[in-house]
């Protein structure tokens, strides 16, 4: 039997071929690198990359004890976990108030969004520990995950809100005709087909509180970036400790894209 024909398929350009791609980023990539190198040969740097890795980790008597680097690591994962679902929380309240009936819950939720959207996030930090958190006497890594939290909440709350009407208004017509209350309306026909569409945006909000962790700092909270300036007051190597920092913020940024790219695609063939 004949095979049906195969349609034509137009010939790859060569500027748009994955090798081409790889191409430039390999060179994007060596000349930020030779900028660095370049840069710090003409001031006279002395590179002391052997040094590095005893403030990420170190093995003693078989006992593997991490450095500074890696603990301020650590706090910055457990802030970011810790503002990540506590913004989710708030995100959701904020975006439902804004779709409620309530002249009121409207007004509280439109408030909170440009208030805290419009504001620096270094003032918001400021204000929140010194007066909010000293008078309700807030420990003070809980002030800075509460302040990330909150300042990111008001983002989320768009993004779901958007993601909510985008949903066809038939859904919620059928789903109201059937007697779903407006909890269960939610829950088993709003939000199912919502998610998919607010995935790639919470994506890069939960990239955006990692690295707007690094904040907390101005407030002495024991984070990555801070344990970096420790050691670079203590050693005088800037450049080390910096670019390994951005590679550790890098690897945590990567991981949470990679996740939720795994979840849209999980969504997107349901």
């Amino acid at each position: 039997m004949k095979q049906p024909s195969q349609p034509n398929q137009r010939p790859v350009k060569w500027y748009r071929s994955p090798a081409f791609e790889l191409v430039q980023f390999l060179l994007l990539s060596g000349a930020l690198l030779w900028l660095v190198v370049h840069g710090a040969q003409g001031m006279g740097y002395q590179w002391k990359w052997e040094k590095v890795p005893k403030y990420i980790y170190r093995v003693i008597d078989g006992e593997l004890i991490w450095g500074p680097l890696m603990k301020g690591m650590f706090v910055t994962l457990d802030i970011a976990w810790k503002a990540g679902l506590i913004c989710m929380l708030v995100g959701l309240l904020a975006a439902l108030l804004r779709l409620s009936r309530s002249v009121v819950g409207r007004a509280i939720a439109w408030t909170y969004i440009e208030v805290v959207r419009n504001t620096p996030l270094l003032v918001q930090v400021l204000i929140f520990y010194f007066i909010i958190a000293a008078t309700l006497g807030i420990p003070r890594l809980w002030a800075g995950v509460l302040c990330l939290a909150f300042y990111e909440g008001s983002f989320v709350a768009e993004i779901i809100r958007g993601a909510i009407v985008a949903v066809k208004k038939g859904q919620r017509e059928a789903g109201l005709s059937l007697g779903f209350g407006p909890f269960d309306l939610y829950r088993d026909i709003i939000l199912p087909q919502a998610v998919p569409l607010m995935l790639p945006p919470l994506g890069g909000i939960l990239v955006n509180l990692v690295k707007h962790s690094a904040i907390v700092s101005v407030i002495a909270v024991f984070d990555l970036t801070t344990q970096a300036r420790t050691v670079i007051s203590d050693t005088f190597m800037a450049f080390e400790i910096w670019l390994t920092v951005a590679g550790m913020y890098l690897v945590i940024t990567i991981t949470l894209s990679l996740g939720v790219l795994w979840l849209e695609k999980r969504y997107r063939y349901r």
